[in-house]
């Protein structure tokens, strides 16, 4: 008796060592080169995502140590400034100072000046007055007065000349 269905085909049984003589004569020259060719593409690949990320971080990094300068650099400008305004600040009030003080000498040695000069212009009045008091008293009195009665004549008159007051 025979079986039908498991009868076997010598073709089929050729082709299906043909078959496995090509898969792994495939998976020797062709899967595992390709496969190879795959993985070191896909390390490639992960290499760049890592440099990537690495440059990004690196990018990030530096952004952040430029915003730190530039606000460093910012504080010190401002502190540049304030030091600039307060040296400004300290000279004019120095330069302020010091015209005060020339501002002061100058008065005092002017009000000085005027004391001497009216001081000058008084005593050559009286030596005027005493002259013309000495000329007046000569003609009025017909003689020559002696040193004592000229010394109180002039007293008297200066005494009566001191309550006046002048006018400018």
């Amino acid at each position: 008796m025979t079986m039908p269905f498991l009868s076997i085909d010598w073709t089929l049984v050729v082709q299906l060592i043909n078959t496995g003589i090509l898969f792994l004569l495939l998976s020797k020259f062709l899967f595992k080169p390709v496969k190879a060719m795959i993985d070191s593409r896909e390390a490639e690949v992960s290499k760049m995502y890592e440099d990537a990320s690495a440059a990004k971080e690196q990018a990030d990094r530096l952004q952040a140590e430029y915003a730190a300068s530039i606000s460093g650099a910012k504080e010190e400008a401002n502190q540049i400034v304030k030091d600039a305004q307060k040296r400004a600040q300290m000279r004019s009030d120095e330069i302020l100072t010091d015209a005060q003080t020339k501002a002061s000498a100058m008065m005092t040695k002017a009000e000085e000046e005027i004391a001497r000069e009216k001081k000058k212009a008084v005593n050559e009045i009286k030596d005027e007055i005493s002259d013309l008091a000495v000329m007046i008293a000569t003609k009025v009195v017909g003689k020559d007065l002696n040193t004592q009665d000229h010394e109180q004549l002039i007293q008297e008159f200066i005494d009566g000349a001191g309550d006046l007051s002048w006018k400018e």
